[in-house]
């Protein structure tokens, strides 16, 4: 559920989802794929204490290849 919602929701997510989907994933797939890059922005933030922001790393996102 927290990676279907975040791919309704999270901005920076929404981009990834909509660029996996595509490339031709199963929709599946692009659930996991979300599931698994929220964990990393979650441990992120725990490990930082920097807050979320979503404007951080948009543009750096278009030049992400695979998952």
């Amino acid at each position: 559920m927290p990676g279907m919602v975040a791919l309704r929701y999270n901005p920076i997510l929404k981009t990834f989802g909509e660029r996996l989907l595509a490339s031709g994933h199963a929709p599946k797939a692009v659930i996991g794929a979300t599931m698994r890059k929220l964990v990393h922005m979650i441990y992120g933030i725990v490990r930082t204490g920097v807050p979320f922001r979503a404007d951080f790393c948009s543009q750096k996102l278009d030049f992400q290849d695979g998952i």
